[in-house]
Order: structure tokens, then C-alpha cells, then sequence
């Protein structure tokens, strides 16, 4: 991986505005958010070590007037409501200032789990059969027209496994879709598959970057299943740990699929894709795409990144600088 730096000249002239819930906090892990917290600190304490001017955010009145700045690095993506994570990326539009990330429309369609399936399958990526069951449908929710032993059951546009349930019996799925449905999301149901999730990564550097595959190892869990609770560490229980894929022949299929669809959704800046696997027959679905994703140094992007030698600071400088010289922020980069 070939490492942007953004120009010394260029870090002592642009300002620089950091959008996270919790951009101006100490790093305690918040009752709520968990780890989030924690991580929202760090970037912001990053962007600042690289030598860049950061003023700091946490709320979306900072973009209703002009902001003065040069470019924004938003993470305020979970914001309480509905494709909150469209909103930052419309307002800068809007505005005409740069931003970290990706194009509005491609934010939501990436976030939009029914929409990336429908893109997958079109491009020949294998996915898993679902249903999409949005609010105020044309029917009530019927039970899947394919065959299931155990449903999972979704909104259709989240983070983090926030609302996820896994059912064997229809009425308590159709419950939980109306629950969903009753706090204002869209759900999307399909059958349990596999025995783990594989991620890619990709950031921008010279172009898009394919880093190392990675896989989740869920001490104690048959299914691998990891709740929101567990991924923001708001409750006691074994970490994952994440590992290297070392199939070769795996990498590569995952590796073609991300490939098949990155044109449907570049550019952009940072995010992984997700898959569901089976070691036992070797299947491979596409999950999700999710642009944005969390960049915190014990996460995925970062740790596929650290397995080439390239550090946390490394990995946000570069992310940073492509972002910034795709949109004209700057006109060149040292490589490294």
C-alpha cells in the first residue's frame, strides 16, 4: 500500500472541521454509544497529531451557516433518526465544501441494505434471498417465499447489529418487523447462512485500495453473532478477535466480488464489504457495504491496514489526503 501525506504547506493553510457526536469529549466511553466515544476522540486526536487545524464539532446546527472551513471530516452518521447519515454529506453539498466520505445519493444507497443486494445480484455477486419490508407497504409483511430453518430479521438501514433478531418461528419475526417498523425503520428479513462474516476493506489511495481480508472470531458463540452491546462494549462479555483470512483461494473470490461491484459506488473514500461464509461448504455471500465505516485504531479498516505496515496515523493521513486531492482541496501529495 502506497502512503499519501498531505503537503506541509497545505496542513498550515486549511481549516479543518471535525463532525462527531463525540468530538468534544475526554474519551470515557459514553453510557450509550460505548466505545464509540472512545474512538470519536481518537480521530479527532489524530487529524490533530498529523498536523492538521482541527475545530471541533458535534452537531449538525455547525453546518446550517457557512462552516469557514476547508474541508470536513464527518462521523456524525447515527444521529437518532432515519438516513441520518445522508444529512452531513446534503448540507455540505449544498454548501460546496468538501467532505470525508462519499456522494450523498452513494451514502444512501451503500446504507440501504434491500438496494445493495438487488445492485450485488445484478452485477453477479451471490447473496443471500431476502424480503424488504418497508413502512407502509403495499401488504402487511408475509411470511419469506424462501425456505428458512432460522430468519434473521433487520432494519433495513443500520449499523453496528443495532436491532437485529434472529427467529425460528414466523409470527415472533413478524413481530419484531412490526416492532422495527413502530420505531420508524424499514426491515429487511433473510435466512441465517454460514458460520462467520468476512470483511474487505477498501480505502482511497492511489486509486481504490483492496487491504487484507479479515474475519471475525466470536469466543463462545456457535453463530458468531455479535450484538450492538458487544460491539460498543456496554456489556461484559468475550471480545471478538479479529484474524487474517489466510485462504488464498477465498481472498481472491472475495476479492472479485468487491471488484464487480466497486464501480456502482466509487468514488469514495474508506469502507469495508461484508460477506457471510460457510466453512463447511465454502459459500460465499455478499452482506453489506459500509461506506464510512468505523476507522478506530482496534477496528477492522485499521487492522488490515496494520498487517502491511502501516500504521493508524499512516492509514487516516492517506484516507484523508486522497479525499482531499479527488476533490480539489489540494493539487498534490507527497507518496511514500
Amino acid at each position: 500500500m502506497r502512503l499519501l501525506k498531505i503537503l506541509p504547506e497545505d496542513k498550515r493553510r486549511l481549516k479543518v472541521m471535525f463532525l462527531a457526536k463525540h468530538a468534544l469529549a475526554d474519551g470515557t466511553p459514553d453510557p450509550q454509544d460505548g466505545n464509540h466515544a472512545v474512538y470519536h476522540v481518537e480521530m479527532r486526536e489524530t487529524l490533530r497529531g498529523i498536523g492538521l487545524h482541527v475545530e471541533a464539532r458535534n452537531d449538525f446546527d455547525a453546518l446550517f451557516t457557512p462552516t469557514g472551513a476547508d474541508f470536513v471530516v464527518t462521523l456524525l452518521n447515527r444521529a437518532g433518526f432515519l438516513n441520518s447519515e445522508m444529512l452531513a454529506p446534503l448540507l455540505l453539498t449544498r454548501e460546496g465544501t468538501p467532505f470525508l466520505g462519499a456522494s450523498p445519493i452513494i451514502r444512501g444507497l451503500g446504507d440501504d441494505k434491500h438496494l445493495m443486494k438487488t445492485v450485488a445480484r445484478q452485477r453477479g455477486v451471490a447473496v443471500t434471498e431476502w424480503n424488504v419490508h418497508r413502512r407502509g407497504a403495499l401488504s402487511p409483511p408475509a411470511e419469506p417465499h424462501f425456505a428458512w430453518e432460522r430468519l434473521v430479521v433487520k432494519p433495513n438501514a443500520s449499523s453496528a447489529s443495532w436491532g437485529v433478531g434472529i427467529f425460528d418461528q414466523w409470527d415472533t419475526a413478524a413481530a419484531h418487523i412490526a416492532d422495527l417498523h413502530a420505531q420508524g425503520h424499514d426491515a429487511i428479513a433473510e435466512p441465517f447462512f454460514g458460520t462467520g462474516d468476512v470483511v474487505l476493506p477498501v480505502v482511497g489511495g492511489d486509486g481504490p485500495v483492496l487491504l487484507p481480508a479479515m474475519r471475525f472470531a466470536m469466543p463462545g458463540a456457535g453463530d458468531n453473532f455479535r450484538s450492538y452491546e458487544e460491539k460498543r462494549a456496554l456489556v461484559d462479555a468475550p471480545r471478538e478477535r479479529l484474524e487474517a483470512i489466510t485462504d488464498e483461494l477465498l481472498v481472491d473470490r472475495m476479492r472479485a466480488d468487491v471488484m464487480r461491484l466497486l464501480p456502482e459506488l466509487w468514488p469514495f473514500d474508506y469502507g469495508r464489504f461484508e460477506f457471510r461464509h460457510d466453512a463447511q461448504s465454502g459459500t460465499l455471500r455478499f452482506m453489506e457495504v459500509n461506506l464510512s465505516c468505523n476507522l478506530w485504531s482496534k477496528k477492522t479498516v485499521s487492522g488490515a491496514a496494520r498487517l502491511l505496515g502501516v500504521s493508524h496515523a499512516e492509514l487516516v493521513e492517506t484516507i484523508v489526503a486522497h479525499s482531499m486531492l479527488r476533490q480539489g482541496v489540494i493539487a498534490a501529495v507527497e507518496r511514500v
